[in-house]
């Protein structure tokens, strides 16, 4: 029997690991490139970032995402998630997700999302 992405996520929680990298997925975009956190007034995002509906995560609301590598403003995305942002000082993982073609290293994933996760301490991880 061949799980969906859904239910292979729900088998994971609690244990995110890089099962998920590869995966073809869809971020609704809540904070669109070059807007501001709505309760953070002074975090702005050179990137956009949003939520993968129905993948609930460590923080019991559904999965963050970066999108990187889309240098507009989107309202939704659908890419291949590449990375996880493991936070080590919260409850919550971050997935990195770009378009097909795109490829990055670590470096250039932290130079991107260093706006917001300068202030966790996290790890990277990638195939």
């Amino acid at each position: 029997m061949q799980l969906d992405l859904y239910e292979e996520v729900i088998i994971m929680q609690g244990k995110m690991n890089d099962n998920i990298i590869g995966k073809t997925v869809t971020v609704i975009i809540d904070r669109p490139m070059g807007s501001y956190h709505s309760h953070h007034k002074s975090l702005y995002y050179p990137v956009n970032y949003g939520f993968i509906e129905n993948i609930i995560a460590g923080d019991g609301e559904e999965q963050d995402a970066y999108v990187l590598g889309v240098d507009q403003p989107i309202k939704e995305f659908t890419g291949q998630v590449i990375a996880i942002v493991h936070r080590l000082n919260d409850v919550e993982d971050k997935w990195i997700v770009v378009p097909t073609d795109l490829t990055l290293t670590k470096n250039q994933i932290e130079e991107m999302i260093y706006f917001q996760e300068q202030y966790f301490e996290h790890e990277i991880m990638m195939e």
